[in-house]
């Protein structure tokens, strides 16, 4: 898929925005890990803004593309960008961390069902 430099902008301020949210969830949780969280989110950005098939409205669907993270420490990134496209309300990320939280440190793809 070609990036035209008006998608690349759009990209670029997607970042951004997720960027801020991850600095609150860490700030208000008084917990958790930035690096993780900072040094992937354009790797991230472009690959769930641009490249994957994915659907909110449709979780479930065997054909969609999957994410595979081996660093627990970028829950935060995973998070912003999963409540950014829908899979559940932003609302929750002021929640990081906490003992009811469907957020919490390691993201668990079996809790919640949501974020599947």
């Amino acid at each position: 898929m070609y990036l035209t430099p008006e998608k690349a902008q759009a990209l670029t301020e997607k970042a951004r925005k997720l960027r801020q949210w991850i600095l609150d969830m860490v700030y208000n949780a008084s917990s958790g890990y930035l690096g993780g969280s900072l040094s992937a989110v354009e790797i991230l950005t472009v690959l769930y803004y641009h490249h994957m098939h994915i659907d909110p409205q449709k979780p479930d669907l065997k054909s969609r593309d999957r994410f595979i993270a081996s660093k627990g420490h970028c829950a935060p990134l995973l998070y912003a960008i999963l409540a950014d496209l829908g899979y559940f309300p932003t609302k929750e990320l002021s929640r990081l961390r906490e003992i009811d939280s469907i957020l919490q440190g390691h993201p668990d793809m079996k809790k919640p069902r949501a974020l599947i």
